[in-house]
């Protein structure tokens, strides 16, 4: 979907550039709305180049839920100018890698490889954005693997209760439904569905293109406008989803299934990234729970567990689990902050929770200590260092942030952390940890279908009535 008459003066572009700095990062917009954030890093002969579009799960119809993600699988099937069997080959032989993931406010692609690769990867992107095939036969064959996909994932009990738990608590607001999708709409979507959706939210207006790592800005710069200073603009008009209202009194969900081991998962609404109560409840959990930063792509490499952290102490420790950890992800707009815990064999589910909820209580009540505070911020900026470490995680963040509000806050979040104060933390454990503003997930383990089960009332199984999805 070129245009030849939208051009683009590149030596215009490169002054623009240079005149428009915040820090280390160099920020351009394209006549074309695309957005251009530029990072020179010269630790080693490599770039990363991600591009990152301004859509996820949150954005989709009823009917159409998981078209986001399935989108991101086809736009790995080649295009009009790259066979489907020919693209890996292209950064590969430059000794790279590329990937792409969608979640609920955003999708991305990446690849990473020598910095003479650049414009490689730059014609990957612009063809990904502009001309994209949707051939009706891998339309159909990937149906079957993302069912598959979708399948595999109910069958790992914390990913099936996570899922669970999160449609429990949101009733109205998209965030509510999985990236993946529901299965009815997975098997009833279509190839128009599909390509429309694609070109109606892959236009670059709706786009940010990050380029970090040993490249000059200027060259870099020129090679995007080269690249894609002749994709025209699109709508890319979005509806507002439907605000959450306020949950009015504590949900449940129970998961009974086949398994060995039983989980509790605890979610509350929890701010935005934007929120003033965003970075107190993230100091919170770090000192609940441990530190995890907040670099999705890097998160992957989990932390090992912080002992010292209070639910570790109370629940670990004490002999009721054999894992806790905290989730706090920044979002566009208020999402769920998910405590998760693996139980002992043979502990009840219900003691789990009833230790659970009495630490939580007693920091609703009384906050924490300064030296937890001071603790956990010490960690936290320890995750922002080893969260920077390469050249694709520098990227990541500066697209990650700039598609749920801005870049600017990449280079800010120590500073937004140092700030916080004691009192803070206390005002956000009162707001967040209130019984009307919770979701209380089981995975109930059921035993074999040809094993006699338990006596009622014994074992993980026992607690109280709760409503089960299916």
């Amino acid at each position: 979907m070129y245009s030849e008459a939208a051009t683009y003066n590149a030596n215009v572009a490169v002054q623009n550039a240079i005149e428009t700095t915040s820090g280390e990062v160099y920020e351009e917009l394209l006549d074309n709305g695309l957005r251009v954030l530029i990072q020179e890093v010269r630790t080693a002969p490599l770039a990363s180049v991600w591009c990152w579009y301004r859509v996820g799960s949150k954005d989709e119809a009823r009917g159409l839920t998981g078209v986001s993600h399935w989108v991101e699988h086809m736009n790995f099937k080649g295009t009009t100018n790259i066979p489907r069997d020919k693209v890996k080959g292209i950064i590969e032989q430059f000794g790279g890698y590329w990937n792409g993931y969608t979640w609920i406010d955003q999708t991305t692609y990446t690849e990473t490889a020598t910095r003479d690769a650049l414009d490689r990867m730059l014609f990957i992107e612009a063809e990904r954005m502009a001309n994209c095939l949707y051939d009706p036969a891998d339309c159909e064959s990937e149906r079957t693997v993302i069912i598959s996909e979708l399948q595999g994932g109910e069958n790992d009990p914390d990913q099936l209760l996570d899922q669970e738990l999160t449609a429990t608590a949101f009733r109205a607001h998209p965030y509510g439904h999985p990236t993946i999708g529901w299965l009815g709409d997975l098997q009833t979507m279509t190839r128009e569905d599909l390509y429309g959706y694609y070109r109606r939210h892959y236009v670059p207006n709706n786009a940010t293109l990050v380029i970090v790592g040993d490249v000059d800005r200027r060259d870099a710069l020129r090679q995007v406008v080269q690249r894609f200073g002749a994709i025209a603009p699109g709508e890319a008009s979005k509806g507002v989803p439907t605000r959450e209202p306020e949950q009015l009194g504590e949900r449940r969900v129970t998961v009974a299934r086949e398994g060995t081991t039983a989980y509790l998962k605890i979610g509350f609404h929890a701010p935005a990234v934007n929120d003033p109560a965003f970075f107190p409840l993230l100091v919170l959990d770090a000192a609940l729970t441990g530190a995890k930063g907040l670099n999705l792509w890097a998160s992957f490499r989990t932390p090992p567990p912080q002992r010292s952290a209070r639910l570790y102490r109370a629940l670990v420790d004490g002999g009721l689990a054999s894992a806790v950890n905290g989730g706090l992800v920044p979002t566009q707009q208020p999402f769920l902050y998910t405590i998760s815990v693996t139980a002992t064999e043979g502990t009840s589910l219900r003691v789990v929770e009833e230790a659970a909820l009495a630490q939580l209580e007693a920091v609703r009540r009384h906050g924490i200590t300064e030296p937890e505070v001071r603790k956990a911020k010490n960690q936290l900026r320890a995750r922002l260092v080893f969260e920077g470490d390469s050249i694709s995680n520098i990227a990541h963040q500066l697209g990650y942030f700039e598609t749920i509000a801005s870049w600017r806050l990449v280079p800010a979040l120590r500073e937004r952390i140092d700030e916080v104060t004691v009192e803070q933390v206390g005002e956000a454990a009162a707001a967040c940890f209130r019984t009307t503003n919770r979701t209380i997930g089981w995975f109930d383990p059921q035993p074999p279908a040809d094993e006699e089960p338990p006596p009622v009332g014994e074992g993980a199984g026992a607690g109280p009535a709760s409503l089960q999805r299916r």
